[in-house]
């Protein structure tokens, strides 16, 4: 099933890559680094400011348990140099005291003699001198480990001041991005209270777009009532002014006999000139 699996992801891979470089040629490696960067960007754009700001945080955070660590570390090493130092001081110590034996040694031998007394007992001269020889070897001896200890110690202070001059830098720059985090989330939060105060701003403009539509919608009933009003005056419910069947009757005859007797004093007029014409003739 795995082998299935794996040979149809070789097939597509090998089928995509035919694919991209018959259409992009040569670029097809640039178009797909483009891709997967652009994929990327869009991907960490998304994330939201507050996933990145405890993230942000938790990072800081884990670097206090390898402070710890170094704290823990930086302190065994304080004990070590103490000891050195302590050590050193014992050695130096013991080695001024050998130091002291070998010069009287060598006083006592700068007098030839068969033997030498040193607390109360006899020594013959060839066991004073082997003695001082295998003394002054070991001191030179103790001289270098002694010179070699102090190296160390040098070096390990050196190395314990740097190890405390790079935890102290590691606490401040642990503070500056913890202020650093703080400045962000503090941004963040101005961020947010404007986008709130921008929504509020978008309902105060759909507010204002109702009231523009509520004006709009009384400026039309307030036309309907003009036109109401204006149509009222020529229609009315009560016939108020109705004209009574007596007074159209004599409206009626009123009018067609002054129409009759404007026809006939039409009519007369040409009959009275008649005489007038004959007395001429």
């Amino acid at each position: 099933m795995v082998t299935k699996w794996l040979k149809r992801s070789v097939i597509v891979v090998a089928g995509l890559s035919v694919a991209g470089s018959l259409l992009f040629g040569k670029d097809v490696v640039s178009y797909v680094r483009s891709s997967a960067k652009s994929v990327r960007t869009v991907v960490k754009d998304s994330v939201p400011i507050e996933f990145e700001l405890r993230r942000a945080r938790d990072l800081v955070e884990d670097i206090i348990p390898e402070m710890h660590a170094n704290v823990r570390l930086i302190a065994q090493e304080e004990v070590e140099v103490a000891a050195l130092n302590v050590d050193i001081a014992k050695s130096g110590k013991s080695i001024d005291e050998e130091k002291a034996r070998i010069a009287k040694l060598r006083t006592a031998l700068a007098e030839p003699r068969a033997r030498y007394c040193f607390g109360g007992q006899e020594y013959p001269h060839s066991y004073v001198k082997e003695d001082l020889a295998h003394r002054f070897e070991r001191f030179k001896e103790s001289e270098l480990v002694l010179a070699g200890k102090r190296r160390l110690l040098m070096s390990r202070e050196k190395s314990l001041q740097a190890a405390m001059q790079l935890l102290e830098r590691t606490r401040g720059r642990k503070r500056m991005l913890e202020d650093k985090i703080e400045s962000l989330a503090s941004q963040h939060r101005l961020v947010r209270a404007a986008a709130v105060g921008s929504r509020i701003n978008v309902d105060n403009s759909k507010l204002a777009q109702t009231e523009k539509l509520i004006a709009q919608i009384k400026k039309r009933l307030d036309v309907a009532e003009r036109v109401l009003a204006h149509e009222s005056q020529f229609v009315q419910a009560i016939p108020v002014d109705a004209v009574a069947e007596e007074d159209l009757l004599a409206q009626v005859d009123e009018y067609f006999e002054n129409r009759q007797r404007r026809t006939e004093l039409a009519s007369a007029a040409p009959k009275a000139q008649q005489p007038e014409q004959l007395l001429e003739n």
